[in-house]
């Protein structure tokens, strides 16, 4: 028998969920085995080489004010920023980097050899152990088990993965490499609930054969800015990525492979992302659109191949590349490898607890795309709070849950746990009712103080965090304070077609007109420009917002309260619903599966409504 101590936590997976779990339960102080099929692709960029984005940004900043690892090494490797959105309010800035995929995955296999704690082993897990309900270590394909406290399990698109291309399909959970069979039929005989998703990559093309003279150059931002909270490199020489578009004749040919399409004649059994569609799809729902937009995204800063983004495809590879080479810069193309769908099996998560623990399994833990999520930045931040509350829970702490007031990641696990998904989840701004409070910018004024009370957050980061509340709210009281004559600033509000003043006015007065920023301020205005010199551009950034927007802040922050006050009704034991006849039929069938703790996180049960709400809070003698 193959000996090995037990572990406190073991993760299986090494994705951007499974690094993320390993890393935090580690650094909380466990002792972490790290399985994976293949360690030359730990922290694999199995899509496109980027990021952050809508609400991706915001969770990226979340997870490294907590103390998560995928902001630093973000920085480290990226190749371009943009903030997208800067034309909107800052509740919809958003971060986003390309990112150099091979530079990436090393860098995350770095910081994880260099983590105290971290074990590794390289072999595909076929099963759990389980033993009075409760998992205590897995079985490996050579017969090997390893002991462990709390497993999480981060199988990405592997279990009983199987890859389409055309008329072709074959097992894998990723290119060039093996799906994993088992642990789903385990699970299964365990009396979990499965079932299929799909998802999609589109082509990699050799950049040197394309002509770039026909496309529209994306650059970067001009001031690159970064993820992290912390001192991590900043960005210095970017590389641009470029748009073209699909044409009437590219469509033509796409759809000659529509007879052979896996998605179209019915082969793919589980649903695709809603908004991430494949090209012949979209050709297909848009029929009325003459062309759709391509990106050309680098895939690194030394290599040639090229991501093209928004060709996602699982056409015969003849199609693809006949197709390819019709759109503006693509007429000499080479392809690397086709685009392919790749069918995968999920575990809807309305079976899962707020921490991620398994309601049938204790100390059995799910993170990623098992859950029905779709984006690296969804599956890092739940392997980061799987990663924490499998910690907590073999070390006899108390759970760590996020409130949807407090962070993106608790609105994306709220919403699977009491909502459940029947197609890929991914985040968007839209999600979060209280989003203009859950902005990119005060990610670590919100959650570097828990991340810190975890043990996870260094002592340097809540220093940052103190030190940026401090000039936040000095800036805050100057600029509330520091008053303005007609004669020094009439002349500018004119240019900038602002109202003139009649009298001296304080300069957040004319902050908060739409059209007037800190920028024109100092630049008409030297004794004000003198008196902020002294503060960093975030707590100015984070000053300019709270005095812009602070009426619309102070109503989010009441309406969190109002909320509040549900969450705070703790639910106790297990409660028979189907004792309560005034409840409606659906409520009482939803309410006996996910078995709510709050009231709060019942009446966000989807077919729970407000009147069967009310009807508990008497029932519960609220």
């Amino acid at each position: 028998m193959f000996q090995q101590e037990e572990y406190d936590v073991i993760v299986v997976g090494a994705g951007h969920a499974g690094c993320e779990a390993a890393a935090a339960a580690a650094n909380l102080g466990s002792r972490v085995l790290l399985v994976t099929m293949n360690m030359n692709t730990i922290a694999q960029m199995s899509c496109n080489p980027a990021m952050g984005g809508v609400a991706k940004g915001q969770i990226l900043r979340e997870v490294d004010a907590l103390g998560g690892q995928s902001g630093i090494v973000t920085d480290k490797t990226m190749i371009q920023f943009r903030m997208l959105n800067r034309s909107k309010g800052p509740a919809m800035w958003s971060p986003r980097a390309q990112s150099d995929r091979m530079r990436f995955a090393e860098e995350w296999r770095t910081v994880l050899e260099q983590t105290p704690n971290v074990d590794f082993w390289q072999e595909a897990v076929t099963g759990l152990v389980v033993e009075n309900e409760t998992v205590v270590g897995v079985k490996t394909q050579l017969g090997i088990e390893f002991r462990g406290k709390s497993v999480v399990l981060t199988n990405g698109t592997f279990l009983n993965g199987l890859i389409h291309i055309g008329e072709k399909n074959f097992g894998g959970g990723r290119a060039a490499e093996k799906g994993s069979t088992g642990i789903t039929e385990q699970l299964k005989e365990l009396g979990f609930e499965s079932g299929r998703m799909k998802t999609g990559t589109p082509p990699r093309v050799d950049g040197r054969s394309l002509d770039y003279s026909k496309m529209e150059e994306q650059p970067g931002d001009e001031v690159p800015g970064k993820f992290s909270y912390l001192d991590t490199p900043r960005l210095v020489e970017q590389r641009p990525c470029y748009i073209t578009y699909t044409n009437a004749e590219v469509h033509d040919i796409l759809r000659t492979g529509f007879e052979k399409s896996p998605m179209f004649q019915g082969r793919i059994q589980g649903l695709g992302p809603r908004y991430c569609p494949s090209v012949e799809d979209k050709i297909n729902r848009f029929a009325d659109k003459d062309r759709h937009q391509i990106f050309v995204e680098p895939e690194g800063r030394s290599t040639v191949e090229c991501y093209i983004n928004g060709f996602s495809s699982s056409l015969p590879e003849d199609v693809q590349y006949n197709a390819l080479r019709k759109i503006a810069g693509f007429e000499k193309a080479k392809m690397f490898r086709p685009g392919y769908a790749i069918e995968y099996d999920f575990f809807p998560p309305t079976q899962l607890q707020l921490t991620l623990e398994t309601k049938q399994i204790k100390n059995l833990y799910f993170a990623g795309q098992i859950n029905g999520t779709t984006g690296y930045e969804e599956a890092a931040c739940q392997g980061l709070m799987a990663g924490i509350n499998a910690h907590n829970k073999v070390h006899g702490k108390a759970p760590f849950v996020l409130k949807r007031s407090e962070a993106y990641i608790g609105v994306l696990i709220d919403d699977l746990v009491n909502k459940g998904t029947d197609e890929p989840y991914r985040m968007f701004t839209s999600r979060a009712e209280h989003r203009i409070l859950l902005r990119q910018d005060n990610a670590d004024l919100r959650l570097t103080r828990l991340g810190h009370e975890l043990g996870l957050a260094s002592d340097e980061r809540l220093a940052r965090v103190e030190q940026k509340l401090r000039e936040t709210e000095a800036a805050t009281k100057l600029l509330k304070d520091f008053a303005i004559e007609p004669a020094d600033i009439n002349d500018l509000l004119t240019t900038l077609g602002s109202a003139t003043i009649h009298e001296r006015t304080r300069a957040v007065n004319l902050l908060r007109r739409p059209n007037v920023e800190l920028e024109n301020l100092t630049g008409a205005l030297p004794a004000l420009a003198g008196a902020l010199a002294g503060f960093s551009p975030d707590s100015l950034e984070q000053a300019i917002i709270l005095l812009k927007y602070e009426s619309y802040i102070v109503k989010e922050h009441q309406q969190a309260a109002r909320v509040g006050e549900l969450e705070n009704f703790v639910i106790q034991g297990r409660l028979d619903y189907t004792a309560m006849p005034a409840l409606s039929h659906e409520a009482r069938e939803k309410l006996l599966k996910v078995q709510p703790e709050t009231l709060g996180q019942a009446s966000r049960i989807s077919g729970v409504s407000p009147a069967d709400v009310s009807v508990l809070m008497v029932y519960l003698g609220r």
